[in-house]
């Protein structure tokens, strides 16, 4: 459609999935700004509608297949419609023939043409595009693209590729152009940024010390544990945000390896232990795999007791999902669909009970929040759109940081005064 590619027309970007995903949205916007066009007020007034698909899980595809018929079923019969991300990555042609509404399906792994008028819309590589400036006091800032291991359940690096790392200069650019209060740093696997530049060691820890230096928060998405080095622990802790967000997916040994993942629960413990010795009030969050095949009674109830012992602050629990073309698919011992729901509301309800009693306990207490928006704000606990909120006076100024008493507690979420 020649109207969504012209100077003036209206666009409507629909984001799914996941923080990074958010980010290349965020930075096809300021491709389509730069054009010449401008955001519509919703997706029945855009002359292009996008919709950035997530793939991970069967229950994530499922959700992009219902949002892009959702917005086809709206649209304007003149407008199109385009499918990226993930699913567009990972099925390409197939989506696109079970998919007849679409007008394109285009990937974000590579360098792209977005949209079916090649000669009006240039290719273009979204890792490393500039973005407007945050229209939040945070934001989230891609590292890296893809990922290099090989876990037996995920089929990421088969339609991200292998780990592709930004450089620091190209990463406080876009940190300087956000000019937001809170800086979450993202990527597939994040402690490893900058193996893959030819030195084959990690920069994370300093890359961590220079954002510190440009924003007032700085915290960290989805941490490999081998990877949570000495070196890493205290970048974080001296940034004043200690928050752990560390991919853990299961305790127990022999699983783990069947998992193709590193390490089991005691490790875990100990590491979680070392922190809290140096930061007793360090924030902990990690997600876990439940239904593995193989996964047998004692693997669950290690994890369990595991969940018991760590007190983790948030924690994630997910049913496996079988993905073609990975390790795990061809995999025996399947786990019962019913016992896996069970085990998997076993866990959950066990971690809610851990999480509200954390949250109890700061009932009385005085936190520093960065208000987010009127009525809403978050502690160095909360990441934003993930955990828990703290409402507070709706006349606190948003994108500012202030000292607030906790009153209440409400499940994961609380209440607050100045």
């Amino acid at each position: 459609m020649a109207a969504a590619a012209r100077a003036g027309s209206r666009y409507w970007v629909e984001t799914l999935g996941c923080p990074k995903n958010q980010v290349d949205s965020d930075k096809l916007v300021g491709t389509l700004i730069a054009d010449g066009m401008q955001p519509a007020a919703s997706a029945d007034e855009a002359d292009l509608v996008v919709v950035n698909t997530c793939a991970f899980i069967e229950e994530a595809r499922q959700e992009s297949i219902d949002t892009i018929l959702a917005l086809d079923a709206d649209r304007r019969s003149d407008a199109e419609l385009i499918v990226t991300g993930c699913m567009a990555e990972r099925y390409g042609a197939e989506l696109a023939d079970a998919l007849p509404e679409v007008d394109a399906v285009r990937g974000f792994g590579v360098p792209v043409t977005l949209g079916t008028k090649p000669d009006r819309v240039p290719a273009f590589d979204l890792l490393n595009l500039p973005r407007p400036a945050a229209t939040e006091p945070w934001a989230y800032v891609k590292v890296a693209e893809g990922c290099d291991r090989k876990c037996g359940f995920c089929a990421i690096p088969s339609f991200r590729g292998p780990q592709r790392s930004r450089t620091i200069a190209a990463i406080l650019d876009e940190v300087d152009q956000l000019d937001a209060r809170e800086i979450v740093l993202v990527a597939q696997d994040l402690a490893s940024f900058g193996r893959d530049q030819g030195r084959g060691d990690r920069q994370i820890a300093g890359l961590v010390e220079a954002v510190a230096a440009r924003t007032e928060w700085v915290r960290l998405l989805y941490l490999y544990p081998s990877d949570l080095t000495d070196e890493l622990v205290e970048a974080v802790l001296a940034t004043g945000v200690p928050y752990f967000d560390l991919s853990l997916q299961h305790v127990s040994r022999p699983l783990l390896r069947r998992m193709r993942r590193w390490g089991d629960g005691q490790r875990f413990l100990d590491r979680i232990g070392d922190i809290r010795l140096q930061e007793p009030d360090a924030t902990f969050r990690s997600n876990f795999i439940v239904g593995y095949p193989g996964e047998t009674e004692d693997d669950h109830a290690e994890l369990v007791d595991f969940v018991d012992a760590a007190q983790l602050d948030w924690c994630g629990f997910f049913a496996y999902s079988a993905e073609s073309g990975t390790y795990a698919a061809e995999l025996d011992d399947r786990v019962p669909r019913g016992l896996t729901l069970e085990r998997l509301a076993e866990l959950t309800d066990m971690q809610d009970a851990i999480t509200a009693t954390k949250r109890d306990e700061l009932v009385g207490s005085r936190v520093e929040v960065l208000v987010d928006r009127p009525g809403r704000a978050r502690s160095r606990r909360e990441a934003p759109e993930i955990d828990g909120v703290i409402s507070v006076d709706a006349a606190l100024p948003v994108g500012e940081f202030t000292k607030v008493t906790i009153t209440t507690a409400l499940g994961p979420d609380l209440e607050a005064v100045r």
